[in-house]
């Protein structure tokens, strides 16, 4: 699994880490809330494990925010608070799993399993799924399939190939698709997405109309 660890305790996250790895996971240690906005929106993580007490934003104000925005990877708290109220309020915010510390390596691999195994797979019936040659993307999974295989996307990727797969054969300007995928991020940042999406789907299906902006043919 390809884990996003965001925890500000030197210590605990060194410790946390270090068991993530030697247990065969692919972690990235973010310590800060600002990091983990970064990572969470150029990288695809399989889950998350967040701490609450963050030094530049609540943990729970993060969570919340993460989950408006639309990202949809498992969340596991992992937090010295044990309050019940506590608990609600994160799994009621879109937390999956809570887990107070001390943290034993060995519960913790075994949540995150079990976590993984609630939301492998699964997907809304009826939710639409848009396919244009050999692409497949699944709306309530968030997920790119290319022949099969599983092409990891950033959030704003996922929302540019959503806008560009569901109208196959219209051109979308580059303000329409900014207004879709990026809406409150300033500067020319669109090329930049569309230059990774090329890379990681394929030059051949994305294409360029110069002076207006991009389309999918079918």
């Amino acid at each position: 699994m390809k884990i996003c660890l965001i925890e500000d305790d030197l210590k605990l996250g060194r410790a946390l880490h270090a068991a993530l790895v030697n247990a065969g996971q692919q972690a990235t240690w973010l310590r800060n809330a600002a990091d983990a906005r970064h990572w969470l929106c150029e990288d695809t993580f399989d889950a998350v494990l967040l701490d609450l007490g963050l030094p530049d934003c609540g943990g729970l104000a993060l969570l919340r925010q993460l989950r408006r925005q639309g990202l949809a990877a498992p969340i596991m708290i992992i937090t010295a608070r044990d309050a019940l109220d506590d608990r609600i309020e994160c799994l009621d915010a879109g937390a999956d799993d809570f887990l107070v510390k001390p943290v034993a390596t060995g519960e913790l691999m075994a949540r995150l399993r079990a976590v993984m195994r609630r939301v492998t797979g699964t997907r809304v019936a009826g939710a639409p799924v848009w396919e244009v040659k050999d692409l497949v993307l699944d709306e309530s999974a968030r997920s790119l399939m290319r022949a099969g295989v599983r092409i990891p996307l950033s959030k704003t990727e996922f929302d540019l190939m959503h806008a560009l797969l569901r109208q196959p054969d219209r051109v979308w300007t580059r303000r329409e698709l900014e207004a879709q995928a990026m809406p409150h991020v300033e500067g020319p940042v669109l090329d930049a997405h569309m230059h990774n999406l090329r890379r990681k789907v394929g030059g051949d299906y994305i294409s360029t109309v110069r002076g207006v902006g991009y389309v999918v043919r079918r």
